[in-house]
């Protein structure tokens, strides 16, 4: 007897709204009556439609407080979660999310926004990310080893990977050895608008160093530009000792607020590697230029009039590109940026999910014999 598919949606943690939230926000609203699984979730930090439904945490979550530092028990805490009696897994994956355990007659798609770079890329700003305490850091090498190799085999585990650009898809090959299709994330373009521009640029982004905002502190100090910086993170003391009078240190704001600060900006200022670069296309939809490291997603991103893509990661080279930038602002459209963003909206990045998953239509019903690939065509 057929019976209405049950849908799970797993993702890292539930601590905040940034873009792996959105996405899962997204997935909600396609899959109303889905549950969702979690290792950490606090209820007052996500979105109403995140918590109109039952979400269930691993046992680590009353030490939430400390989730950066909790990563060797992670895979753990991942596999107690029981997702028995659901016909389809949707894992959202960017810190460890695809482990989860499932039965071999359900479904397992991931969207991974990056393999975890403090588990593959263990460069200085990675370990950062992951801890700012020295032993910590220390620790985490031997450690490394270990989780890579549970990291690594619990690919094995996902029968569909969606990565959300050509550089993360590239990455997710390199690391896992899978291929994968690129579905962009949903962005909320339609909220966007554009205001004639203040005398300020904006940067938007979780503080920690593989960013790269203190190089874009130092320059905008040292030339006296007008420069506001969103968000929150390790290294917000180290970024205001570095500051100057015309540096704004906005934290975090609420939804309207930023899309005020991004409608009367000049310029996003993006200095460091994106996996995918949703402020970026929040600044097209504002019909404001960028200014980007030209690697990772902003060359999927920034179109050919939409700013200024520089090469090499130095305050020297982004200086260089704020003044090709400045000689060319005039002459830049608005209305051309916020259309080219329309093609990351969440409309077109639900239409490519309802190509990859049958059951995205509405309610389907699960069978003995489920299939074995879901593959757009």
């Amino acid at each position: 007897m057929n019976r209405v598919m049950q849908v799970a949606i797993v993702h890292y943690w539930l601590l905040g709204m940034r873009g792996g939230e959105k996405v899962v926000e997204s997935l909600c609203r396609m899959f109303p009556e889905a549950d969702l699984f979690t290792l950490f979730y606090d209820p007052d930090s996500v979105s109403d439609t995140i918590r109109k439904h039952k979400v269930t945490a691993s046992y680590l979550n009353p030490l939430r407080r400390y989730h950066r530092s909790l990563l060797p028990f992670m895979p753990s805490a991942l596999e107690s979660l029981d997702l028995r009696g659901y016909d389809l897994i949707l894992s959202s994956e960017s810190g460890p999310a695809k482990g989860v355990l499932t039965l071999s007659t359900s479904q397992h798609v991931c969207y991974c926004h990056t393999p975890m770079r403090y588990l593959w890329e263990l460069y200085p700003e990675y370990l950062n990310e992951w801890t700012s305490i020295r032993v910590k850091r220390w620790l985490m090498r031997p450690l490394a080893r270990n989780l890579r190799v549970w990291d690594y085999a619990t690919a094995a585990r996902v029968d569909e990977f969606i990565a959300n650009s050509e550089n993360v898809r590239r990455r997710i090959f390199k690391t896992y050895r899978r291929e994968s299709i690129v579905i962009p994330p949903p962005v909320e373009v339609e909220s966007f608008h554009y205001c004639p521009p203040e005398d300020y640029f904006l940067a938007v982004a979780e503080l920690v160093a593989y960013k790269r905002l203190d190089h874009a502190v130092r320059l905008f100090s040292r030339t006296g530009r007008r420069l506001k910086i969103v968000g929150e993170g390790p290294e917000f003391h180290n970024l205001k000792r570095l500051a100057g009078a015309s540096i704004e240190f906005c934290g975090r704001v609420s939804g309207e607020q930023l899309r005020q600060l991004f409608a009367r900006s000049r310029g996003l200022i993006v200095p460091g590697e994106e996996d995918f670069g949703i402020n970026m296309v929040e600044s097209l939809a504002s019909g404001k230029p960028v200014v980007a490291l030209g690697r990772g997603g902003a060359l999927e991103i920034v179109p050919a009039g939409g700013g200024v893509l520089y090469e090499k990661a130095s305050e020297e080279e982004l200086g260089a590109a704020v003044d090709r930038l400045e000689a060319v602002e005039s002459r830049i459209r608005p209305e051309a940026l916020r259309e080219h963003a329309l093609k990351f909206s969440e409309a077109e990045f639900q239409r490519k999910i309802r190509l990859l998953l049958p059951c995205a239509e509405g309610p389907v019903y699960a069978t003995a014999a489920p299939p074995k690939t879901w593959m757009l065509v």
